[in-house]
């Protein structure tokens, strides 16, 4: 299933990160997954219901994603 957000939404989202990269729908690996993706740290956040949940705790790493030891609560056992 893909997700489904407003333009104008999806312009004004970041990711929580330092960076606060813009957010894309998907992942490079598959565009119609459930999930946002970082554009600075690859990060991958739920989409539930339609709703973002842009919590670091939530958060997949990416492969792209800096190693734990330098970011704050990715979770990398998803």
């Amino acid at each position: 299933m893909s997700v489904t957000l407003d333009a104008r939404l999806l312009e004004i989202l970041a990711c929580p990160c330092p960076e606060h990269g813009a957010l894309v729908v998907g992942t490079p690996e598959d565009s119609d997954a459930d999930l946002l993706t970082c554009t600075s740290c690859d990060r991958r956040f739920p989409v539930q219901e339609g709703i973002p949940v842009l919590l670091l705790d939530e958060a997949v790493a990416g492969p792209g994603t800096p190693p734990s030891g330098s970011t704050d609560g990715v979770s990398t056992s998803r």
